[in-house]
């Protein structure tokens, strides 16, 4: 016996042909053939034949999308007897479906002009920023002692603001570079990482005192260049955040987590409230005065950009006169 052949049967509906008859459902079947079927459960219980879903034209050039199944049929023996073919009406489920990647590639586009305008305009602004500097020095240095006091003062003061911008021009183009991979992800040596972190804060250690202890580091799937940043930003804020009179000791962490690991740059620093834990990672977000402590305020951002990246996570824990503890999770190798 053959119930059905045709999803569109179902609904009165034919490819390219507007709908003309109704659903039957399953009480509007003779007796005859529900009482070969008079527990349902049995019917629905047999394999998938074939699903699919087909767009349908209305009569009115309307699209109806149907999702639909067939499954063998058995009678009251089990003997397989005929099919059904079950139909869904999902238009609805399309459209949405359609609006979504829509929106996604729009956001995608958007993305993509902002980062290069970010990159471009912040490449742009260099020349200028280094002539500046360049002639305030200039003039700094010519005529030192021959200005009175407050035009030296004002001089210095563009001078540290032209710094400041060039400072902040830097972190931008990092940031904007984060934002395009660039490079296909391979293995990489965290221990070797670490390592040149260390390396470029060894100034900031001298001066500091701070000890770093470590795990020993795994080998995790990323882009090295990122990775980098990624520590030496951390540890070196581990190191700038420290108390008064009071030794940086920074311990780097792994632990193993299925199928990432999870790091920890531990200190004992001066902690972060809780209510800042979040708003630590918003770009140009400070919690201190620049004359105690220097920074753009992009750091953090760069910082969770890169962990995003790679796919993981980046979080805070502190206490507020005892310390934080970054934690950050990176894909492991295979």
């Amino acid at each position: 016996m053959l119930l059905a052949c045709e999803p569109a049967l179902a609904h009165g509906l034919r490819p390219g042909r507007a709908p003309s008859a109704r659903h039957v459902p399953l009480s509007g079947l003779s007796r005859d053939l529900r009482s070969l079927a008079p527990d349902p459960c049995p019917c629905l219980a047999g394999e998938v034949l074939r699903a699919d879903e087909e767009q349908f034209v209305r009569s009115d050039g309307s699209i109806q999308w149907f999702r639909w199944e067939v499954r063998p049929w058995h009678d009251a023996s089990g003997r397989v007897a005929g099919i059904l073919v079950f139909s869904e009406d999902i238009t609805h489920r399309k459209h949405a479906e359609q609006e979504r990647e829509r929106l996604i590639t729009e956001l995608q586009r958007s993305n993509a002009e902002l980062q290069q305008f970010a990159y471009v305009s912040s490449h742009d602004l260099q020349e200028p920023i280094r002539m500046v500097t360049s002639y305030v020095q200039l003039l700094q240095k010519r005529y030192q002692g021959k200005l009175d006091e407050k035009a030296e003062m004002y001089i210095s003061f563009i001078v540290e603001a032209a710094h400041r911008m060039s400072s902040l021009i830097n972190d931008l183009l990092a940031l904007s570079r984060v934002g395009r991979r660039e490079r296909e992800f391979m293995p990489v040596e965290t221990e070797l990482v670490v390592k040149e972190a260390l390396d470029n804060l060894r100034v900031a250690m001298e001066e500091s005192g701070a000890r770093i202890t470590k795990d020993p580091l795994p080998m995790v799937m990323g882009d090295p260049v990122q990775l980098l940043q990624l520590f030496q930003n951390l540890i070196g804020n581990a190191i700038k955040y420290r108390k008064k009179e009071v030794t940086p000791e920074v311990q780097i962490s792994a632990e193993r987590k299925k199928n990432q690991w999870l790091f920890g740059i531990h200190d004992n620093g001066i902690g972060i409230e809780p209510q800042y834990h979040d708003k630590i990672f918003v770009i140009f977000q400070r919690l201190h005065q620049r004359e105690e402590y220097q920074g753009t305020g992009i750091g953090l951002a760069i910082c969770q950009k890169i962990v995003e990246n790679h796919g993981g996570m980046v979080w805070v824990e502190s206490t507020p006169g005892e310390g934080s503890t970054f934690y950050f999770t990176l894909p492991a190798e295979g």
